[in-house]
């Protein structure tokens, strides 16, 4: 079954359980007079608009590119997403004024051994239905399907609370509905505000995982002309379209034939092993008849990692001819002043250098 089937199919499951225990909790919680039971029947209806958005972005996110979206529309699964965080917030924020509300003008609640048994049920339910959701979310790269799964497993357990309210209140006769309800809306703001800052870090561009990033370099340098592989860039259009480009060393002697193939392998390599494509490989030339490049770029690497904040040089190259020294160097993002750093650098390097023109160009940490 396709992704797209998955996650429709996964929905709409998610769907009649939450109308089904939505409907037995409101039932239950206005004969019984439960706050927390009534709010708790709320959520499972956001819970039921959560999935309905989900539907609808993956249908729309899986529309055919065109003219003025060549990378199609994916990415309308991180607004989902983003969608369903605000849904739950909203429900939060409207659950905690209602239990204010209910603490200010306290009303007893009767419990009876319906309300109990449907309350219990709706635990186990909950458990099933969020750990089966996830589980399908995860397995097709899904935020929207993980998010509404984590909301499922919250569920849970804010009907555990609502369960031990009743419990406590039978035994003792004292009723904590109203508090309870403030920690509910509480724990579900927190998980809204959670998962709409993931989103929002999707929609901005977050760092490409690091096992992903080292995985790709591994099978670049696998091949046996590439010395080294920097400055791995993906673009995220969706979680089944990651296009990117990357950095190689390779000698200087290789003719651009034999270039131009290389490139074309490690592309489709990549392609097939990782789902990633390449939509660029730039080239750094290595250094290959010169033992003084060799001696020279050891004591620049030693000199410029001696340096607090500096992740990595790389991109080597001295020119005889021209009397050119270049490099590149990666600085940390939490250097306090990466300016003031690289300029010291290439200070220090062209005073040790004097008879050579030394340019340093600054890499990002986009990857590692």
């Amino acid at each position: 079954m396709n992704r797209d089937k998955v996650i429709i199919r996964t929905s709409i499951i998610g769907i009649l359980a939450n109308v089904f225990l939505a409907s037995f909790k409101a039932v239950v919680g206005v004969l019984s007079s439960s706050i927390a039971i009534v709010l708790d029947a709320v959520n499972n209806l956001s819970d039921v608009l959560s999935s309905v958005i989900t539907i609808i972005g993956t249908k729309l996110a899986g529309k055919r590119p065109d003219k003025n979206h060549p990378y199609g529309y994916g990415r309308i699964e991180n607004l989902s997403s983003a969608l369903i965080a605000v849904i739950i917030l909203y429900a939060g924020v409207t659950a905690l004024v209602e239990s204010v509300k209910k603490i200010i003008r306290p009303s007893v609640p009767d419990y009876s051994a319906a309300a109990i048994i449907i309350v219990t049920v709706a635990i186990a339910v909950k458990i099933i239905l969020g750990l089966y959701v996830k589980k399908k979310g995860e397995s097709v790269s899904s935020e929207s399907l993980v998010s509404s799964g984590k909301d499922a497993l919250l569920d849970s357990v804010i009907s555990a609370s609502t369960l031990l309210a009743a419990i406590v209140y039978l035994i003792s006769g004292i009723s904590t509905e109203a508090w309870l309800g403030v920690i509910i809306s509480a724990v579900i703001i927190k998980s809204g505000l959670g998962m709409l800052g993931d989103s929002l870090s999707s929609i901005i561009g977050k760092r490409i995982s690091s096992d992903l990033s080292k995985e790709i370099k591994q099978t670049i340098t696998s091949f046996p002309e590439v010395q080294g592989a920097y400055d791995l860039l993906l673009h995220s259009y969706g979680p089944d379209l990651l296009i990117g480009s990357v950095h190689i060393e390779v000698p200087d002697t290789m003719p651009v034939a034999e270039l131009d193939k290389l490139e074309h392998h490690i592309t489709e390599k990549v392609l097939a092993e990782h789902k990633v494509i390449l939509a660029g490989i730039s080239v750094y030339a290595v250094n290959t008849s010169n033992d003084r490049a060799a001696e020279i770029y050891g004591n620049i690497r030693r000199h410029v990692m001696s340096h607090e904040y500096i992740l990595q040089i790389h991109g080597f190259y001295l020119d005889e001819v021209k009397k050119t020294i270049h490099f590149d160097i990666i600085i940390d993002f939490a250097a306090p002043d990466p300016r003031g750093l690289y300029d010291h650098i290439l200070t220090e390097t062209q005073e040790a250098y004097p008879d050579h023109k030394v340019s340093i160009t600054l890499d990002t940490d986009v990857s590692d």
